[in-house]
C-alpha cells in the first residue's frame, strides 16, 4: 500500500514538473496549483460521546497549459486526485483517485469573429489505483483499477466562447469508448461492456459547457458539465458528467480546497432492493492543508 502512496505522489510531482516546461512566451500560458491535506481523529478509551478514530490524507493537482496565436488556440488540462482513509486502524483504504486529460483544439471560423471556432476535442478519464466493495458475506470484490474503467471521448465540432470565461462545445459526431481493462470485470459486462469484451465504443451527440474565473478575490472556481447521448441506443437517454473544482487561498502556503462530481451514466449499474438500476453517483471531497499555485502571465 506504501508503495500506491508513492507512484501515486510520484505521478502528481511529475505531471506538475511536466507542465511548468511550458515557458511563458507571447502564445503560451500555464499554472495550476498542488495541493495535500491531513486529518486525524484520536478518541480516548473514556470518550463518551462516540465517534470513530481515523486518519485520511489527500492529495490533488490541476495543471492547465493554453496556446493562442493568430486563428488558433489550443488547451490542455490535467487533474489528478488521490485520497486515503484508515478507519479504526482497519487499515488505509481509497477515499478518492481522479485522473482526467483534456485536450481541446479550436480555429476561429472567421477572421474578426473571436467567437465562433472549428474545434477538436479529447477527453481520457480513468483512475491510478484498485477500488474494492465489500460483499454481503463481508469479503472484498474488485469492482474498479487503473483503465478498469478508462473512458476516451473524441470527436470534431463547434466551440462557441461568448467570453474568456465560459465555452459551449458541440460535438455532433462523438466517438465514446468504454475500456475495462480486467477480465474478471469484463465477464461481468461490468461498465456497459458486452460480457467477456474488454471494451465497448457509443457514436453519439457531445455537448460540454466550461466557466472558469476568479469568482471572488483569491476564490477560483472551475466547473465542466459534459452531456452524451447514444445515437444508435437509447437516444435521448443522457450521460452526465459534472465536475467542480473551488481553491480558496488563505496565503501563500495554507488554501482550502473543494472538489465535487457528480455522474448519471445508464451502463454503470447499481445494486438496490429491486435489482441492479442506474443511479446518480455524487463525490466531494473538502480539504485544509498545505496548497502551491503557480501560473504564468501572457507576455505582452
Amino acid at each position: 500500500m506504501n508503495f500506491k502512496i508513492l507512484l501515486s505522489a510520484g505521478m502528481i510531482l511529475c505531471s506538475s514538473l511536466l507542465f511548468g516546461q511550458v515557458k511563458d512566451t507571447t502564445y503560451w500560458v500555464s499554472g495550476g496549483f498542488v495541493a495535500a491535506t491531513f486529518s486525524q481523529v484520536s478518541l480516548s478509551d473514556s470518550w463518551s460521546a462516540g465517534g470513530t478514530e481515523n486518519v485520511a490524507i489527500n492529495g490533488a493537482t490541476g495543471l492547465f497549459a493554453d496556446y493562442k496565436k493568430a486563428r488558433s488556440t489550443w488547451e490542455n488540462s490535467l487533474d489528478l486526485g488521490y485520497g486515503m482513509i484508515n478507519q479504526n486502524n482497519q487499515g488505509f483504504q481509497k477515499s478518492d483517485d481522479k485522473i482526467n486529460f483534456v485536450t481541446k483544439y479550436g480555429y476561429r471560423i472567421k477572421e474578426g469573429n473571436a467567437n465562433w471556432f472549428f474545434s477538436g476535442l479529447l477527453d481520457f478519464r480513468t483512475q491510478f489505483d484498485e477500488g474494492f466493495t465489500q460483499t454481503e458475506d463481508g469479503r472484498d470484490s474488485l469492482i474498479s483499477k487503473f483503465m478498469a474503467p478508462g473512458y476516451l471521448t473524441m470527436g470534431l465540432g463547434i466551440d462557441y466562447k461568448p467570453n474568456p470565461k465560459l465555452s459551449f462545445n458541440y460535438i455532433p459526431l462523438t466517438g465514446k469508448f468504454t475500456f475495462v481493462n480486467d477480465q474478471t470485470l469484463a465477464d461481468k459486462g461490468a461498465y456497459g461492456v458486452d460480457p467477456g469484451s474488454k471494451s465497448r465504443a457509443e457514436l453519439g451527440s457531445f455537448l460540454r459547457i466550461k466557466y472558469k474565473d476568479e469568482v471572488l478575490k483569491n476564490v477560483n472556481v472551475e466547473t465542466r458539465l459534459e452531456l452524451f447521448s447514444n445515437y444508435i441506443k437509447d437516444f435521448g437517454t443522457i450521460d452526465v458528467n459534472w465536475q467542480t473544482t473551488v481553491v480558496m487561498k488563505v496565503n501563500k502556503v495554507l488554501s482550502a480546497n473543494l472538489f465535487t462530481h457528480l455522474i448519471y451514466d445508464k451502463d454503470i449499474k447499481t445494486q438496490t432492493d429491486e435489482g441492479e438500476e442506474a443511479r446518480v453517483q455524487f463525490k466531494s471531497v473538502f480539504g485544509v492543508g498545505l496548497a502551491y499555485n503557480f501560473g504564468a502571465q501572457r507576455a505582452k
